[in-house]
C-alpha cells in the first residue's frame, strides 16, 4: 500500500524507483558467497515482477505491443550483440561469469532451474523496467523535466544519444549497447507508444539465452 501511494503520488518515483532497485540488488550479486548470484538473481526477478505489477497502474506507457518491426529490430540486436563481441575492446571489469551448469553441474535439476530463471527474468522482468526507465523517463526527462509532456513519439538528437549512451555505458559490451539502445528508441519514436521496444527488448535477450546455454558462451551472462 506504502509503494503504491508513492508511485500514485509522483510519476518520477514510478519509473525510476523500481529500476534502482532492480540496479542494486544486480550490484549484489555474488557478494556474499559462492553461488549467491544464482540465488540473488532469483530473488531479484522475483523482487522485479512485483515492482512491474505493482508500478502498473500508474505507469500507462508500460504495455506490451507487438509489431514486425519489434520482431525484426529484436532479432537484428541479437545479432549484432553476438556477431560484434570480438572486434572492440569492453570497459571495465566483466564480472564473474554466470555458468549455472558450471557451478551446480551440468544436468542438475539445480542447473536448469537458474538457466530457466535467468532466461525468463531477462525476457519478461528486465524489459519492462528498463524501457520505462530509459525510453519513458530518461529520454523525455532530458528533453524536458516535466517529461510527460513529452510525447512518446518525439524525437531529438541530444536525449537520442545520451540515452543511447547511458544504456550503452551501462553494459560491459558498450558498443552493442548504445546500438542497442538507438533501435529500442527508434521504435518507441516510429510506433509512438513503449510497447515495441519492451518487446524487441524480450526478443534480443530471449534469443541471446538460447544463444548463450546452446553455445556454452556463458560471457554473455
Amino acid at each position: 500500500m506504502f509503494l503504491r501511494k508513492q508511485f500514485a503520488n509522483s510519476p518520477t518515483v514510478a519509473r525510476v524507483a523500481p529500476f534502482v532497485v532492480f540496479l542494486l540488488l544486480t550490484v549484489c550479486q555474488g557478494k556474499f558467497f559462492v553461488g549467491s548470484e544464482y540465488w540473488l538473481y532469483l530473488a531479484k526477478t522475483l523482487v522485479g515482477a512485483w515492482l512491474i505489477w505493482e508500478m502498473r497502474p500508474f505507469v500507462t506507457e508500460m504495455r506490451w505491443a507487438m509489431s514486425w518491426e519489434a520482431v525484426v529490430v529484436g532479432i537484428v540486436v541479437c545479432t549484432i550483440w553476438v556477431g560484434l563481441d570480438e572486434f572492440y575492446p569492453k570497459i571495465g571489469k566483466a564480472g564473474a561469469v554466470w555458468n549455472p551448469r558450471g557451478h551446480f553441474g551440468e544436468v542438475t535439476i539445480a542447473a536448469w532451474m537458474f538457466v530457466i530463471v535467468r532466461i525468463v527474468g531477462s525476457a519478461l522482468v528486465v524489459p519492462p523496467l528498463e524501457e520505462v526507465f530509459y525510453r519513458s523517463f530518461l529520454y523525455r526527462y532530458i528533453t524536458k523535466t516535466d517529461f510527460q509532456s513529452v510525447r512518446l513519439g518525439y524525437f531529438a538528437w541530444m536525449p537520442f544519444l545520451v540515452t543511447a549512451a547511458v544504456f550503452g555505458f551501462a553494459h560491459h559490451e558498450w558498443l552493442a549497447g548504445i546500438l542497442c539502445g538507438m533501435a529500442y528508441q527508434w521504435l518507441v519514436i516510429r510506433k509512438q507508444r513503449l510497447g515495441d521496444a519492451m518487446t524487441a527488448h524480450a526478443i534480443t535477450n530471449f534469443l541471446l539465452g538460447l544463444w548463450v546455454v546452446w553455445k556454452g558462451a556463458w560471457k554473455f551472462w
